[in-house]
């Protein structure tokens, strides 16, 4: 026995020094120090950590529990019967079920911002560089305060500030107008140093540019001038309706608006491509980079999409979801191929012809050809097979927008799914909005007739692409709201769309699709409503999730969440 103590005491005193090297912090932590080394001369490590805040910022394509955001409107509904994207349409929306929570990430990304902000002026690169660098950084903050203010109203500023785990973290939300100044200041700042997109090689594409700051700001003041936020909120509580939005009804936020779209356009880089017609705008979501993408998601080529969004019927290798079911009220708002409103039967498959050409790019319907057979959604066909807990559509419709041509063939191949953020196209429908509304609705409608062109709308003999000479500017407001709805469809516009418009309390209490009879041999179709759409006061803004105002006591919750 003493033997074994006597032993077992060497062991320990042998052991004592080795407690004198035993690590205090993980040996690979990095440090701020390593990322900002004033010995990296090529600053490889602090543009690592730029390129990993870009990293952050949110991809459109399924992002809501696998859907699209546009599920969420009278656009699309999904097709699975268990997503949360319906919580903004049944009326179950409150502070800790909110799907869209971008609270955490939109501060994750300033916390970033202000990190490199701080501390990247020791690495020894260029002046010019360095202001390029944080000229991006301050978009990409500006860009992710933006995606709070119109989700949330005003939201608390934190400036340049650093927070630690000692600092204090109740702030009070700002009011909306100080947050618009200050979005909008950090863009006017920042241009000059943002080179053009005509200036960024293939390698930097995707990195923050001069027309992405300029898109931005124009967005921003759009929304600004909108009716929900231009004297519109629908707050009853006054502390409240200064943080959603301005007090008083100014009709000259809409010039912020024109000049932001001037400068982009008097630019020049950005165009809308050559050609026209359903290729032509398919081609600009599959074409990595083009002249109408201003700044999007940059993402490695791949078929995750297609296999998310093509009809259900196709096996593997070309197995597809069939994730969004686009509605028939979406479908009816396309015009006649010579721009006209359409008004015909949609009980018939002849709806399809002499539309829009881009409904052929934006949706799967009966009899549409996809590696190498007919889209079947009728009753019992390969693409609605009516089986038991089966993800179909729910419409007799699927998604065909964002997907590369596969008319023909047997598999998917890579292709680019780079989400848009900001498209010239929009710049060009947020310019025509703000025209009209300041009186200018031939100027307006001149915009109009650039998208339908592009879009391979037929001109007419007047070439005015269906849009009356003459027109009023309240039948021309409703032909701009139209078109943002095509064009820009599954670009997240349309749910934001609806609110700042005030517009979502109109819409219609049930969404439709259509039934597809083929039992006969001869298809049949009828209309079928196939959800509700609820909407209340309080969602025209979203719920300040619940978790952050157990957090911070001086956030105030927005009206009618709890």
């Amino acid at each position: 026995m003493k033997k074994i103590i006597l032993y077992l005491s060497a062991l320990l005193i042998i052991g004592l020094p080795s407690c004198k090297k035993w690590e205090t912090e993980p040996k690979d932590r990095v440090l701020i120090s390593d990322v900002f080394d004033p010995t990296d001369k090529e600053a490889v490590q602090a543009k690592a950590y730029l390129f990993g805040i870009y990293s952050l910022l949110p991809n459109g394509f399924n992002r809501i529990d696998g859907d699209f955001l546009d599920a969420a409107t009278d656009d699309a509904v999904p097709s699975s019967e268990r997503s949360n994207v319906s919580f903004f349409t049944n009326g179950q929306l409150t502070a800790v079920n909110y799907p869209d929570n971008n609270w955490f990430n939109s501060y994750s990304i300033v916390r970033r911002c202000n990190v490199f902000l701080k501390n990247i002026a020791v690495v020894p690169v260029s002046d010019s560089l360095i202001k390029r660098y944080k000229a991006e950084a301050r978009f990409l903050r500006a860009f992710s305060y933006f995606e709070l203010l119109k989700r949330y109203g005003g939201i608390p500023l934190i400036g340049d500030e650093v927070l630690e785990l000692d600092s204090d973290i109740n702030i009070a939300r700002s009011s909306y107008a100080d947050c618009v100044n200050y979005i909008a200041g950090e863009l006017d700042a920042i241009k000059i140093d943002l080179a053009s997109g005509s200036k960024i090689t293939v390698t930097d594409f995707g990195r923050a540019n001069l027309e992405a700051a300029l898109a931005l700001q124009c967005r921003l003041y759009l929304y600004a001038a909108s009716p929900l936020f231009n004297g519109g909120g629908v707050a009853s509580d006054p502390q409240k309706k200064v943080l959603t939005g301005y007090t008083d009804n100014d009709p000259s936020r809409w010039d912020k608006v024109i000049a932001a779209a001037e400068e982009l356009i008097a630019i020049g880089y950005n165009k809308l491509p050559a050609g026209t017609g359903t290729a032509t705008y398919r081609n600009v979501f599959t074409t990595k980079i083009n002249t109408d993408i201003i700044f999007s998601k940059q993402s490695a080529n791949s078929t995750g999409l297609e296999a998310a969004s093509a009809p259900v019927g196709y096996v593997a290798p070309a197995a597809s979801n069939g994730r969004t079911s686009p509605t028939q009220d979406f479908l009816n708002a396309f015009p006649n191929l010579n721009g006209s409103p359409f008004e015909g039967s949609i009980t018939t498959l002849s709806q399809y012809q002499n539309r829009d050409p881009r409904l052929n790019a934006i949706i799967f319907y009966n009899g549409v050809q996809w590696l190498g057979r007919s889209v079947e959604t009728f009753e019992g066909g390969k693409d609605k097979p009516n089986r038991p807990y089966q993800v179909q559509t729910k419409t007799s419709y699927y998604l065909r927008k964002f997907l590369g041509d596969f008319t023909t063939g047997t598999t998917y191949s890579n292709q680019s799914h780079n989400f848009p953020y900001f498209r010239y196209a929009e710049v060009l429908l947020n310019y025509a909005e703000a025209l009209n509304e300041r009186g200018r609705t031939e100027d307006a409608a001149k915009q109009i007739f650039l998208i339908r062109a592009r879009a391979g709308i037929t001109a007419g003999t007047n070439s005015r692409y269906g849009i009356p000479a003459g027109v009023s500017q309240a039948d021309l407001r409703k032909i701009i709201k139209n078109e943002r709805r095509i064009e820009l469809s599954f670009e997240e516009h349309r749910f934001w769309d609806i609110r700042r418009w005030k517009d979502a309390s109109n819409l219609p209490a049930q969404l439709t699709g259509l039934i597809l009879d083929n039992s006969t041999g001869s298809i049949v179709i009828n209309q079928k409503e196939v959800t509700p759409f609820k909407f209340e006061l309080k969602n025209y803004y979203m719920p300040i999730p619940f978790s952050e105002i157990q957090k911070n006591s001086k956030l105030i919750q927005n009206e009618g969440y709890f």
